[in-house]
């Protein structure tokens, strides 16, 4: 299961790729262009906010595989 944040400069969700240099590596729900945020500005989701990347993920996953 994925690990999403939510990034508050951005006000963006992202799965957690990875950590590095005191900075999380973010990328959108299912995927696309990772990006770098501060801990200090990363919150958890809410669990509708959760539900609802996760949803993404899978939509964009399934579109993928139609291709």
């Amino acid at each position: 299961m994925a690990t999403y944040l939510v990034d508050t400069v951005r006000d963006r969700i992202g799965e957690l790729m990875g950590r590095s240099g005191g900075r999380y590596f973010l990328r959108p729900p299912g995927g696309g262009r990772e990006w770098e945020c501060l801990p200090e500005n990363t919150r958890l989701p809410t669990p509708e906010e959760q539900l609802s990347a996760g949803v993404r993920a899978a939509n964009r996953h399934s579109e993928q595989r139609c291709r």
